[in-house]
């Protein structure tokens, strides 16, 4: 049995970065009981392969640099697989200038609330762009398109930062798309436009551990704090402790898989402590590291302690010698003694050289 191509084989662009393929199965193909699948071949940007018994497949992909896929109809039977010649479509790269797209695109999701999650992207202008090159950016998430509406820009009035203080990101979804388009204009130059695709988790900066407790219990040092706001439960989290003995500069990094920890120190030494969070492996992918928290101060420096108490036990000494003297010398009169007043004299002396002035 001769198993032949399928016919009207096309890719269409059906979304930003999304490709539709579809196909027919060839019409004088002969009727059997076998079983028609169809292998498919993503040959570019990203090498791909899979089957389906579907005519209609839908591709997520950048597609700056073009698409382009194969087709063939196999007839499976028991103990056996046939199958056609292979059928190519392609997509073209989107048209514009060489070293004109943005470069080190780099992009960071963080939710804001619970259920809002913001975004804000940046990038550097292709070596080809013009001075006058506008840049425009488009954000996907599943069906949903949207521009910035707020762009930051460089000397040459260039946008190259994007925010977006509230999206259509659901931040409880895990391993979902953020596909991110950019295209430009320049009356100098046709801008090519760039797409690259993120894993919405990946993304994401964890927001810092909430209501941090650091207190000391005899000689350990105990900590307890919040998750960060985040629809994730509590086990999702993982953390880092930072601990930085001031006394001996000795600094140490714990990972820590709950939200509470203990550890013993040394009670001579005063402690800074700070706490970062991220999404462990047991939820989610991990995301980018929270920032750290408001460094918190916790134990004294004995020997300070000491010279602090010295110095002020020195300071009141002196002062009460001090008054103690003054009021003694009081008592004995003996400021009159060393210092005796001058008496006045009795008699003023006559001027022996008298001046008549008449």
């Amino acid at each position: 049995v001769q198993v032949l191509p399928p016919v009207n084989f096309t890719l269409t662009v059906s979304a930003l970065a999304q490709v539709l393929l579809h196909w027919k199965p060839n019409p004088a193909q002969e009727q059997s009981n076998s079983t028609i699948r169809y292998d498919v071949k993503i040959l570019s940007p990203v090498p791909e392969e899979y089957d389906t018994a579907r005519t209609r497949s839908v591709r997520t992909a950048a597609l700056h640099e073009g698409f382009s896929a194969r087709l063939r109809a196999s007839l499976l039977r028991p103990r056996l697989r046939l199958s056609s010649a292979w059928v190519r479509a392609e997509l073209p790269p989107l048209p514009g200038a060489a070293e004109t797209s943005v470069t080190n695109l780099s992009c960071v999701t963080h939710v804001t609330i619970p259920g809002n999650v913001s975004l804000h992207c940046s990038w550097l202008p292709g070596q080809g762009a013009p001075e006058d090159t506008k840049y425009f950016l488009f954000y996907r998430y599943e069906t949903h398109t949207e521009e910035c509406p707020s762009y930051i820009q460089d000397k040459w009035n260039r946008n190259t930062e994007c925010r977006f203080s509230s999206t259509q990101i659901k931040p409880d979804e895990i391993d979902n798309l953020v596909v991110i388009h950019i295209n430009g204009s320049s009356k100098r130059a046709a801008i090519k436009p760039f797409q690259q695709l993120f894993n919405q988790n990946a993304i994401e900066k964890v927001n810092i551990p909430r209501n941090i407790s650091i207190s000391l219990e005899q000689n350990d040092l105990l900590a307890t704090w919040e998750k960060p706001i985040s629809p994730f439960r509590e086990e999702c989290f993982e953390y880092e402790f930072c601990l930085i003995n001031l006394k001996s500069g000795n600094e140490q990094v714990l990972k820590i898989s709950s939200n509470s920890f203990r550890l013993r120190i040394d009670v001579s030494s005063r402690y800074s402590v700070r706490i970062r969070a991220n999404h462990n492996h047991i939820c989610r992918a991990r995301g980018l590291w929270s920032d750290w928290s408001e460094t918190i101060y916790v134990g004294q420096n004995k020997l300070e302690n000491s010279i602090a108490w010295i110095l002020t036990l020195l300071s009141v000494s002196m002062s009460c010698i001090f008054l103690l003297v003054v009021v003694i010398c009081k008592i004995n009169h003996v400021w009159s003694k060393l210092f005796p007043r001058i008496p006045t004299p009795s008699n003023k002396f006559r001027d022996p050289f008298p001046v008549d002035y008449e």
